[in-house]
C-alpha cells in the first residue's frame, strides 16, 4: 500500500463509510455492499472501508444498539466476502487521528458552508414548520457532521468516494474545506471526487416505496430461511389473477428479481409476467433466487456473530494498517499548523 498519495496519485484511493445503526437489508446489499465488495477485489486500488461509529452517535444514543450494530455490520461485510488482505477495514473510533484532523478542519471550515448542509437545513425547516425555535433539538454533532465526513475522507486522501446523490454535497464540502486548508497551510490534501453509480439498483420495499428503515418496509439481509420466505410473501402486489398478463416494470417482485438475476433469468421472468404468472409462484421463485445467493453468506454471518473475537481481530488489524498512514500524516499536519516541539 502506498504510504500517502498526497501529490501524484498513481492508483485510486476509494473510501466507503458504513454507519453502525440498524441491521443491513436487501436494499443496502444491492445498492452499496455488493458493488463495494466487487470493487475491493480489484488490484489497482487502495480501498478503505470503515465502520462509521462516531457518525452513529449523531442519531443513536443507545450504547447497546451502537455496539450490537457494529458487530452485525462488520460480520455482514466479512461474511459477504470483503477481502481484508486487499483493503483496509477498520472502525472509525480506532483511529483517533480522525477526530484530531476534524478539529483542524473545523478551524478553517466556514460556518456559512455548514449552514447550507442539507441535513441541518431539513432539521431547521421541520422546527420552523412545527412553530419551534429553529435550532430546537439540533446538536453540534448534526451541525458538524460534514466536517467529520471530510476528516474521514481527507485523512487517507481518498480520490474517489462512492455516494448516493443525496451525499454529493458532503463531498463538495470536503473539497471546499481541503482547498481552504491547502491555501492556508500548503498542499496537503488531494481533492476527492464523488462517484455516483446510476446503474446501482435502488430496491423497492414491501409496500412499493423505496426500501428504507424509516418506512419500516425492509427485508433484513440475513433473515432465517422461513422468515425470508414470509417477508417475500408480504410484498404488495395488485389483484390480477393467474393467467392475466402483468406489467413487470411496475412490480416490486420483478424489480427485486432483476437485482438478483442474470440477464437470461430477467428476460425469462419478463416473459412469465407477460404470460400471467401467478403472484404466489413469482414470489416462490424470487425467494429461491435470493436464498441461493445468500444461503452461504448467512451461514458465515451466523458463525461470525458467535465468534466476535475473530471480528475484533480483523478490525484491529485494519486499524493498524489505517494508523500506519494516519499517524505519520497527522505528525506532518501538526508541524504544518505549528503544533510541534519547541526545540
Amino acid at each position: 500500500m502506498s504510504q500517502h498519495p498526497a501529490s501524484t496519485v498513481e492508483t485510486s484511493t476509494i473510501l466507503t463509510g458504513i454507519t453502525t445503526t440498524g441491521t443491513p437489508h436487501l436494499g443496502n446489499y444491492v445498492g452499496a455492499i455488493r458493488p463495494a465488495i466487487e470493487a475491493s477485489q480489484k488490484p489497482d486500488i487502495n480501498a478503505y472501508y470503515f465502520l462509521a461509529d462516531y457518525h452513529a452517535l449523531i442519531k443513536c444514543q443507545d450504547p447497546a444498539m451502537v455496539h450490537q450494530s457494529s458487530r452485525e455490520i462488520a460480520a455482514t461485510w466479512l461474511a459477504l466476502g470483503l477481502n481484508t488482505d486487499n483493503v483496509v477495514f477498520y472502525r472509525q473510533s480506532d483511529v483517533p487521528e480522525i477526530t484530531q484532523l476534524m478539529w483542524f478542519l473545523s478551524c478553517v471550515a466556514a460556518k456559512g458552508l455548514m449552514n447550507r448542509a442539507h441535513a441541518y437545513k431539513d432539521s431547521v425547516q421541520k422546527n420552523q414548520d412545527a412553530g419551534e425555535d429553529q435550532d430546537y433539538g439540533i446538536t453540534m454533532g448534526l451541525f458538524s457532521y460534514p466536517v467529520l465526513m471530510a476528516a474521514d475522507i481527507l485523512m487517507f486522501n481518498a480520490t474517489r468516494v462512492p455516494v448516493g446523490r443525496d451525499q454529493i454535497q458532503h463531498i463538495e464540502m470536503a473539497r471546499d474545506i481541503a482547498q481552504r486548508f491547502n491555501h492556508v497551510y500548503g498542499e496537503h490534501f488531494t481533492l476527492p471526487e464523488a462517484v455516483v453509480d446510476d446503474h446501482v439498483a435502488v430496491l423497492q420495499g414491501l409496500d412499493g416505496r423505496k426500501m428504507s428503515k424509516s418506512y419500516g418496509n425492509t427485508i433484513p439481509l440475513f433473515l432465517p430461511e422461513k422468515q425470508l420466505r414470509k417477508h417475500i410473501n408480504k410484498i404488495k402486489t395488485n389483484l390480477l389473477e393467474p393467467g392475466e398478463p402483468k406489467d413487470p416494470d411496475t412490480s416490486t417482485v420483478f424489480q427485486i428479481w432483476r437485482a438478483f438475476a442474470s440477464k437470461e433469468q430477467t428476460d425469462a421472468m419478463r416473459r412469465e409476467f407477460e404470460n400471467g404468472i401467478a403472484w404466489g409462484e413469482a414470489k416462490k421463485q424470487l425467494f429461491e433466487l435470493i436464498e441461493a445467493e445468500l444461503r452461504e453468506p448467512r451461514e458465515r454471518y451466523n458463525e461470525l456473530l458467535e465468534n466476535p473475537s475473530h471480528i475484533e481481530k480483523m478490525l484491529s488489524e485494519g486499524a493498524e494498517k489505517a494508523r500506519a498512514v494516519s499517524v505519520p500524516f497527522m505528525a506532518k499536519l501538526n508541524r504544518a499548523v505549528g503544533l510541534h516541539a519547541l526545540s
